[in-house]
């Protein structure tokens, strides 16, 4: 049976996604249809951009660029500061609806999956007709587009994603591959980085198709392993399977933030603590995890850097057991110099279906664990502040502090 593989992607997903919770809440005004972008502290215009409308692409505004720079290039972009919060939600629920048309599903990013659809056939008919019925889907019923890509592997379909945007869908099967892949730039192929697009060139090759049809032992002479890789990419060689994810696949959870004030207090340290690992536990339990492992690091006011990690004797996803474990590893290590960063990371995950309860504090652990599932449960429905807590009143600490971060997503070569 010939294998059917959707890359499904949302287009310009922070800001999407912004834009409909914006938009759901009384606003009028579309971001996705003016200048805009997601990214940093717009007020005081420090970050960087996350994401941007495609109505700032003429203005050549740039993911990872500062927002100064994008501020010089459209001064009257509009930026707004990002919610990853939200961003999850939005992703569940698009992973949700699309659990309708198959149970094969991989999470390769926050805003990306991919999707066996072989065995679905005979149940649903053509795959592009499908494809069609689940992008409407999620633009009517989530109020955000998505772009599919369908083809026989991971790596073609990835491929199709991107080349109709926004709202597309595009066939890449074998067949289509010297019509639709090989004339585009070499640059566009998975795997071909900024280091290796130079070395093409000088080799003549300056399409997906001239990689393609290269002599093979040359790119491996000049490029090693990573020659014969991107000529079996250019080729449309790739056959790992789609693995079956509820979770996002992740290694490690984290959050960190830079101070716009030097902290010098041991409780100024512990409130924001405690509002980093605010997000980490909530982030944690949508996962479906628990954590072993808990990292505190920081940086002072002269940039110098320390961090330390610590296990925990048993798994845990409750808040509170690791903002405790993360205050006692920051007091060990913190001299009293004053701080502008600070970061807390968990990892060494096992899953949460089965939790192993100590004899001593049993009670404890199933309260602490219906407890965060109500707050979490009302911060979902609502809003991160619907529930805060009692010592960040009046404290000039967020309550929550950060979100989501790229890092805590595989890279493609881990999947493919």
């Amino acid at each position: 049976m010939k294998s059917v593989i959707f890359h499904i992607d949302v287009n310009s997903a922070y800001l999407s996604w912004e834009a409909v919770y914006r938009l759901q809440h009384g606003e009028t005004l579309d971001l996705r249809t003016i200048p805009s972008a997601v990214g940093g502290d717009p007020v005081k215009r420090h970050g960087i951009i996350l994401a941007k409308s495609h109505a700032a692409k003429p203005y050549k505004i740039q993911t990872g660029e500062s927002l100064m720079a994008a501020y010089q290039k459209c001064p009257h972009l509009k930026v707004v500061p990002p919610r990853y919060d939200l961003y999850l939600r939005s992703s569940n629920a698009m992973v949700e609806l699309i659990s309708e048309y198959s149970d094969a599903i991989q999470r390769y990013s926050i805003d990306e999956c991919f999707v066996d659809f072989t065995h679905m056939v005979k149940l649903y008919g053509d795959p592009f007709s499908t494809a069609f019925i689940i992008k409407e889907r999620i633009k009517k019923e989530l109020g955000f587009t998505v772009s599919i890509g369908i083809s026989s592997n991971k790596l073609l379909a990835k491929v199709a994603s991107d080349l109709k945007k926004p709202d597309g869908i595009t066939t890449l099967f074998p067949e289509e591959i010297a019509e639709k892949m090989w004339p585009l730039p070499v640059g566009d192929l998975f795997m071909v980085g900024r280091a290796t697009y130079p070395k093409l060139n000088a080799l003549g090759i300056e399409t997906i198709g001239d990689l393609a049809n290269y002599d093979v032992e040359i790119l491996k002479s000049t490029l090693k392993s990573q020659g014969v890789l991107i000529w079996h990419y250019a080729n449309g060689i790739e056959t790992s399977p789609v693995k079956k994810s509820n979770h996002l696949a992740i290694k490690s959870i984290g959050n960190s933030t830079t101070m716009p004030f030097d902290i010098d207090t041991t409780k100024e340290a512990h409130l924001m603590i405690l509002s980093l690992c605010e997000m980490v536990g909530m982030r944690l339990r949508d996962s479906g995890y628990l954590t072993r492992l808990v990292a505190v690091h920081f940086k002072t006011h002269t940039f110098n850097s320390t961090g330390h990690q610590r296990k925990f004797d048993t798994p845990t996803d409750h808040t509170r057991d690791i903002y405790e474990e993360a205050c006692a590893l920051f007091d060990v290590l913190w001299d009293g110099t004053p701080l502008r960063h600070i970061g807390v990371r968990v990892s060494e995950f096992c899953e949460n279906d089965f939790v192993q309860l100590h004899i001593f504090n049993e009670k404890d652990t199933q309260k602490n664990r219906k407890l965060d599932a109500v707050i979490d449960t009302l911060r979902a429905r609502f809003e991160p502040k619907t529930i805060i807590r009692g010592s960040f009143i009046n404290s000039g600490i967020k309550p929550m502090t950060g979100g989501v971060g790229e890092d805590d997503f595989p890279l493609m070569s881990s999947i493919l």
